[in-house]
């Protein structure tokens, strides 16, 4: 092969995991959007740079454009050279791609190649591998089996897909992936949620690399987790899966989320912020109550309230009208909330045949 090399998408992507670096060159608020899994930024305009060019292409004209833009797209391949590639050996093969694999990515395969390295460059860039997620998240789901992990508000789903993971099985963990709980109360305190084409890139990433023979565990979700919409074949075949009925006692299921959602104990005014988007359904009599026991302290009476008036409620509503196989689950009963409980669980499962 002469490189540098243009290459497509589906020529790529069976080598995707071959490339000593995947060198993303668009500027970092486009990669902070989303980009192919594993690359690294390396701009070759930053956010302001690429502002300023192209206020030039659309005020003065092209060739003005072209002449700035290239002289700050020389210097910013010089300073990745110098500060992250002088160490690599002659045989490094970086894949470089752009928005639409045009200039940006052209100039800096173009040197890379130049100095001696088999760089390729993706023909349509960030914008045909898009593309090819939006396309393959359409069918890639028909490819396996789920089995859905359904349960009330603090019965630990979440936590028996931690330990199914760790014990091998296929997690499709979809609260962990959208940096959300799945609730009006789900906001990570720590973490934003990622933007949607990078959620959907992550569930592309998840997918790809799970075996069709095997069966995928997930938990029942709703077609939003937090601002994030789940693909609509993924959540149609979720929801025709068969189902486990995850039970825990209430009493536990209160222990459980006061350690979930440990932070709200320490910020009641955070929770309280949260509970106003529930004033439509419960009125702000109900509301200014729930506010009450948050800032005195009554954190464990709150949760117990908030299960029997909110979260139980909603899920005997949603349960079975969404998930056609409900009425057929397997019962999966936890005494308690102890790492033993879940990995006994997670064993029943994994043993059982089919």
């Amino acid at each position: 092969m002469k490189y540098p090399a243009l290459l497509p998408f589906a020529d790529v992507l069976p080598l995707l995991d071959q490339f000593d670096a995947i060198i993303d060159v668009r500027s970092p608020k486009e990669f902070a959007e989303d980009h192919i899994p594993g690359a690294i930024n390396c701009p070759v305009l930053d956010d302001a740079e690429r502002v300023r060019v192209g206020t030039l292409y659309k005020q003065v004209n092209a060739f003005e454009a072209k002449k700035v833009g290239a002289a700050l797209v020389a210097k910013n391949i010089a300073r990745h050279i110098e500060t992250l590639m002088l160490d690599k050996p002659r045989d490094w093969k970086p894949l470089v791609y752009c928005w639409r694999g045009g200039n940006r990515s052209g100039s800096m395969t173009h040197i890379l190649a130049k100095i001696g390295w088999p760089a390729i460059q993706l023909d349509g860039g960030y914008k045909e591998f898009r593309r090819h997620v939006n396309a393959s998240l359409a069918h890639l789901p028909d490819q396996f089996s789920f089995k859905v992990v359904c349960g009330t508000t603090g019965s630990g789903k979440s936590r028996l897909l931690q330990v199914l993971a760790a014990e091998g099985a296929q997690v499709l963990d979809l609260e962990q992936l959208a940096a959300h709980r799945g609730s009006v109360l789900g906001n990570l305190p720590t973490e934003d949620q990622p933007s949607q084409k990078s959620f959907e890139t992550s569930l592309w990433q998840k997918l790809r690399g799970f075996d069709p023979a095997r069966v995928v565990y997930v938990e029942s979700e709703s077609k939003k987790v937090g601002k994030l919409r789940v693909p609509d074949a993924l959540m149609e075949k979720i929801r025709a899966a068969s189902c486990i009925s995850l039970t825990l006692s209430r009493p536990n299921r209160v222990r459980l989320l006061m350690q979930d959602y440990a932070h709200f104990i320490k910020h009641p005014d955070v929770l309280n912020s949260q509970l106003d988007f529930l004033v439509t359904m419960h009125g702000r009599e109900k509301i200014e109550y729930w506010h009450d026991l948050a800032l005195s302290g009554r954190i464990e009476g709150l949760v117990d309230e908030l299960l029997q008036s909110h979260y139980d409620p909603a899920y005997l509503r949603s349960i079975a009208r969404n998930f056609t196989q409900f009425s057929q689950a397997r019962l999966l009963e936890l005494e308690d909330i102890s790492n033993q409980d879940f990995h006994q669980a997670a064993q029943r499962l994994l043993h059982e045949p089919g």
